[in-house]
């Protein structure tokens, strides 16, 4: 890019002292086009090249050709009888257009800056821990289950589980957002987040090919290669197109005066306009860029969009299609309400969280990280499971049993229902029942948010498809507002409702389905567009995935919604300005009303404002 900036500025330079010779000397033509031509090879010698190997190559139909025989035309077409000189048009034509393109590398360069910062993530080593001794390898001789110890201000290189320490994470590089994530022993990490504070020791889980940052990088890579209705519409227009340009012009040129007896140099000066004119590359270069840079901009905010593609989806989305636990809600079972008859709310915990504490069961460990204070002294024996109803354990000489209302019946304690939404634990002592307690899986703090975006977006139809019983559903639709919901469905009941639903879009919309288990790969993949949380998502749904969501927030899908819609609308405007302003100049040309500057401004002026405009996506 800096070799060509030299090149624009040393031309001005050089066109401005020929104009100058022109002007104070009267130099006959030829020795005006030997002034000129130093200027005009300076600047297009990459240009002429590229339309020779085009030609060589059989592919000769290309901006360069264009650009190329117009310019050699001007500066040719002072030598016909009546015809004036177009020296300075031809080499401003070929230094304009040499401008357009340094505005494509600054707005690329710019796109890839915005992509750029995914390989900052990627770990260049890892401290490994082997036979006692802290071992700096490469990321990729890592095994799973070796121990990596990563210090404050390191980045994560591999995926794991904290065994030894604690700290804050930055982790804006794979989510956007800025605050800070704790951790301690047991909770999981990323690779690509920035370790803060402690010295954390972590046992990996996944291979390097395998973690986080690699999948993001390669993600991202590959998203060019879905191209998007509008990128492929325009490449097959620029080779279509361009060959009847060039006939088109060659007719101009010879038609009018051999059948009418016009001047030859006349009407190949307006063929050369129509050359300039017609060059596509305001499509050819801001389209594709356009996406670039929208997805470029999306990842920026934690949205992998895995190519331009279903960005165009996006834009058109109708009806959107949750899954509930882990999408909607958080997937971890919290106690949310406590409710004691014969004691009170800590003691109650107290109990229950003693009895529950060799079970592994989700339940077990809610109820334990709501009472975590084991270590108090109590005597916890006879711990007897029973399949189907709980668990009974003697609790300080007193016989505790937790369960459902079947093991209450059992032990002959007077139960009674609760009115909250959830799994109720009940809770008796030595038979008498002592109350019950309510876990239930979270709402996400941006769920209500989420549903309540889409709408105001435009979106037509919000559903919600679970495995849970209707009563968890229920609270989960009404707390979210969404349209509909189906509960209690297998994996393939999930499929026979995708495709019924599927059925029921209008038009040109379309159905995206947003989920996070190996359970909803299938119906991702099913989807128009399917939307994956990439934090805690299953492996399965983040590959079966179009979009990956890497911080699980719902209000993301929104959010990618609304700049897929704003970069399409983008690609859209310069689609029309740069077809309406080669139209009205074209026509001009054709009649003799347009001038050599108009054309100028036609290609190459249109190409800039289209290439600026699409930097406006990466923002």
């Amino acid at each position: 890019m800096n070799k060509k900036l030299i090149r624009v500025i040393l031309t001005a330079l050089l066109l401005a002292g020929a104009v100058a010779v022109e002007k104070l000397l009267d130099l006959p033509a030829w020795q005006l086009l030997l002034v000129y031509l130093v200027p005009y090879l300076i600047i297009s010698y990459d240009i002429l090249g590229e339309a020779a190997e085009g030609i060589v190559e059989g592919e000769p139909f290309n901006e360069d050709l264009l650009m190329s025989i117009a310019t050699i035309g001007a500066l040719l077409i002072g030598f016909l009888p009546g015809a004036e000189t177009q020296f300075p048009e031809a080499v401003f034509v070929m230094l304009f257009f040499q401008v357009g393109e340094l505005f494509e590398d600054y707005a690329e360069d710019n796109s890839r800056k915005s992509i750029a910062h995914l390989m900052d993530i990627r770990p260049d080593s890892a401290s490994v821990l082997r036979q006692g001794e802290i071992c700096v390898v490469s990321p990729e001789s890592v095994a799973v289950g070796e121990t990596i110890v990563v210090r404050p201000g390191d980045k994560i290189p591999m995926d794991g589980i904290v065994v030894e320490g604690s700290s804050s994470l930055n982790t804006v590089a794979l989510t956007g957002e800025s605050l800070p994530r704790k951790v301690g022993e047991e909770d999981e990490v990323l690779s690509g987040c920035v370790n803060l504070s402690g010295l954390l020791k972590v046992r990996v889980t996944k291979p390097f090919g395998e973690s986080t940052v690699a999948k993001i990088i390669s993600l991202v890579e590959s998203a060019n290669e879905k191209k998007s209705r509008s990128e492929t519409f325009i490449a097959r227009f620029a080779k279509v197109y361009t060959p009847i340009v060039v006939g088109a012009a060659l007719l101009l040129a010879v038609v009018p005066p051999l059948l009418l007896g016009a001047s030859f140099a006349v009407w190949l000066y307006r063929a050369l306009l129509f050359l300039v004119v017609s060059c596509p590359c305001a499509l050819v270069i801001s389209v594709p860029l356009t996406f670039f840079g929208g997805i470029g901009g999306a990842s920026r905010r934690g949205i992998l969009i895995k190519g331009a593609s279903y960005m165009d989806v996006l834009a058109k989305t109708e009806i959107v299609v949750f899954d509930k636990t882990g999408t909607l809600t958080h997937g971890k079972f919290e106690v949310s309400a406590v409710h004691p008859e014969q004691c009170d709310e800590r003691h109650l915990l107290h109990l229950a969280a003693h009895v529950e504490r060799y079970s592994t069961h989700p339940i077990a460990v809610s109820l334990r990280n709501a009472y975590p204070e084991e270590n108090d002294d109590c005597t916890v024996e006879s711990v007897e499971e029973i399949a189907g109803q709980g668990i009974k354990a003697v609790v300080n000489g007193d016989v505790v049993s937790v369960g459902n209302s079947k093991l209450m019946e059992a032990v002959g304690a007077d139960w009674h229902p609760c009115h909250h939404t959830g799994t109720i634990v009940h809770v008796a002592i030595n038979g008498v029942y002592a109350g019950h307690i309510v876990i239930s899986d979270q709402l996400k703090d941006d769920a209500c948010e989420a549903v309540a975006s889409l709408k105001s977006a435009g979106i037509a139809r919000t559903v919600m498809l679970t495995g849970d019983g209707e009563a968890t559903a229920a609270h989960v639709a009404q707390a979210t507002a969404i349209d509909e919901y189906h509960a209690a469905l297998l994996p393939a009941d999930k499929v026979d409702y995708m495709q019924r639903i599927m059925e029921q879009r209008t038009g040109d919309g379309r159905l995206v389905f947003v989920g996070d288990g190996i359970n909803d790969a299938p119906v991702l993949a099913l989807a128009d567009c399917g939307i994956a949380m990439g934090a805690l998502g299953s492996d399965a749904a983040i590959e079966a995935a179009d979009v990956v969501l890497m911080d699980d927030c719902p209000s993301k899908i929104p959010l990618a919604i609304r700049l897929s819609r704003r970069t399409i609308a983008i690609a859209r405007q310069n689609i029309v300005f740069a077809i309406a302003v080669k139209l009205l100049v074209l026509l001009l040309a054709a009649f003799g009303a347009a001038t050599m500057w108009m054309a100028v401004f036609a290609d190459v002026g249109v190409t800039v404002l289209a290439v600026l405009n699409a930097m406006r996506t990466m923002k």
